[in-house]
């Protein structure tokens, strides 16, 4: 994995010097919260309602042991004992004290580690396939380009102010993990029919109050090209974009004001200056980064274990856990394994200090010291030899990280919400846990197959409602909290938004309105049709038509039921 040099060393330590003066003079008072506000953001510190949160980059989900433990060590130190992986593959601690941020940053610092642009109107952390380097159905290994596109843009003088927060995916496999269709640039790997290498472009995808899919500005783009080409709409962007409007200032309000043709037509024409400039990758510049992502020193193994084999004919349990969360590798006799962090009863994302510790010394028995994040806010093992498959189930199920649910209903994607974010109309954890504890079957979880859930507690959609097969987002109704039901939506090669099936519950509905979303597929279903399918093949209607067909009771303070 990608190790800092001698510029990176020098950056991080200088900024972590810089805001320590910061922060001394807000305790001295000598800056108000007012001009504090903007320094500590550009540090990954938010306020929020009981205390400040601390978001810190796992450039494109990868972690080494080493940093794991660090965030084990902060949780214990400086936080309650945990922490929170979240969507952008970052890692957020939400009971931090603002005297102690200098100094955890200096920590993090000395594993390599940062919190900058983590927040602003800056380019946020660039997000990948958690699968990055192992997928049997990878064309090349996005890695390399996803770290210099970090260096790229960290610290970019010119897009330090953008009218608003800036995200970019890649994906470099044929199917996309990495949801590119929702960033605000999606770059995927192809090759074209003479071989070369080269990236599709998507532009001005997002998701928030206005959700859009992303819109192909290019089919192929030569990988030499992929930064000038960047910086040619960010450029685009950084002089037309709104910033008189928070609610209007994202690229793809402008990609839908002005079109995508004459977007592109504008981003051509910036980039006849850019093309064969200075930030044009060459091959040296490209195999000097890769060289960090060299594979491990895999063995020559069976592609299948014996032990594996007949303890999954004996064992349902274990086999359920291999069907879910072990997935395939490109080199045999390996695999990779999702550590579940969506045990019922616990919020889903969140890691104990004990949980990361374990998590590591794991990675170091059984994984080169690495792992990854997933946007879907689970840890996964990248190279474990199939004959340690058994022993890493045992001791995952031993420290709650061995939910067989991975892709089941149950592995929901969940921001914190109101129980947290200042920003939240509504709380998104206790949806989560009534709905886990709701369905906490996995034999009715296998049944039903593949389904995507994801909650909101706000419009900023950080927990991708609107992508999910079933989404929810918390609203504020007269002051209450409600949640609005969506269907329909979808991530990977087949995005789609979701669409609204009509007026909000109370919380109390929830669990029974998913019940009844899930009878109306049981019973449309045609043999082993997932979900998303049969949702698209039916429409909205039949599902609107049996939640409201009869109402959900809820008992209310005044001692009326109703729904709305």
């Amino acid at each position: 994995m990608y190790r800092y040099d001698q510029y990176d060393h020098q950056i991080i330590k200088e900024r972590v010097a810089q805001y320590r003066d910061q922060v001394r003079r807000r305790i001295a008072n000598e800056l108000t919260e007012e001009e504090f506000r903007p320094l500590r953001l550009q540090n990954g510190l938010y306020l929020q309602r009981h205390a400040y949160m601390l978001r810190i980059a796992v450039p494109y989900g990868l972690l080494s042991s080493t940093q794991l433990r660090m965030f084990a060590h902060i949780a214990r130190e400086h936080d309650r004992g945990y922490g929170h992986f979240t969507t952008r593959q970052n890692i957020q601690f939400n009971w931090i004290e603002m005297e102690e941020t200098p100094g955890i940053l200096e920590k993090l610092a000395s594993v390599e580690m940062h919190a900058i642009q983590t927040s602003g109107n800056c380019i946020r952390n660039i997000t990948s396939d958690e699968y990055c380097g192992i997928a049997p159905d990878e064309i090349i290994d996005p890695r390399p380009f996803a770290e210099i596109l970090r260096q790229w843009s960290t610290f970019h003088p010119e897009f330090a102010y953008l009218p608003r927060k800036f995200k970019i995916a890649i994906n470099g496999a044929l199917e996309d993990r990495a949801a590119i269709a929702v960033h605000d640039i999606g770059l995927s790997v192809l090759k074209n029919e003479q071989g070369e290498i080269g990236f599709r472009v998507l532009v001005g995808g997002g998701m928030g109050r206005t959700p859009i899919l992303g819109s192909e500005i290019r089919a192929f783009l030569p990988w030499q090209h992929v930064m000038s080409y960047i910086e040619a709409i960010m450029r685009v962007y950084n002089q037309y974009g709104r910033r008189d409007n928070i609610y209007k200032a994202r690229i793809k309000i402008l990609v839908k004001a002005i079109g995508i043709e004459e977007f592109a037509r504008q981003v051509e024409e910036e980039w006849q200056d850019l093309k064969d400039g200075p930030s044009t990758l060459t091959e040296e510049e490209l195999q000097r980064v890769a060289a960090y992502f060299t594979a491990p020193p895999y063995e020559t193994l069976a592609p299948v274990d014996d032990a594996v084999e007949k303890l999954k004919a004996e064992n349902k349990a274990f086999s359920n856990w291999i069907k879910r969360n072990v997935k395939p590798h490109k080199i045999p006799g390996y695999s990779a394994v999702v550590l579940s962090l969506k045990k019922t009863g616990v919020p889903p994302g969140d890691a104990t200090a004990d949980q990361m510790d374990f998590v590591a010394d794991l990675a170091d028995r059984f994984s080169f010291g690495e792992l990854r994040v997933t946007h879907e806010q689970n840890l996964v093992l990248s190279d474990v030899k199939q004959s340690d498959l058994i022993t890493v189930w045992n001791e995952a199920k031993a420290h709650g990280l061995a939910t067989p649910n991975i892709g089941l209903l149950n592995d929901m994607i969940c921001c914190p919400g109101g129980d947290f974010c200042a920003l939240a109309n509504a709380k998104s954890i206790p949806i989560a846990t009534d709905i886990a504890e709701r369905f906490d079957n996995l034999d009715f979880q296998h049944d039903i197959g593949e389904i995507e859930l994801n909650i909101s507690g706000c419009i900023n959609s950080c927990g991708h409602h609107h992508v999910g097969h079933i989404g929810i987002l918390g609203v504020d109704k007269d002051g209450a909290e409600w949640y609005q039901v969506s269907i329909g939506g979808a991530q990977g090669n087949q995005s789609s938004i979701g669409k609204i099936i009509g007026p909000s519950f109370s919380a109390h509905q929830m669990p029974e309105v998913i019940d009844r979303i899930l009878k109306v597929y049981l019973r449309e279903r045609v043999e082993d049709e997932r979900f998303i399918d049969t949702a698209r093949r039916i429409g909205v209607a039949p599902f609107k038509e049996f939640v409201y067909a009869t109402p959900i009771k809820t008992h209310h303070a005044a001692g009326e039921d109703a729904y709305a």
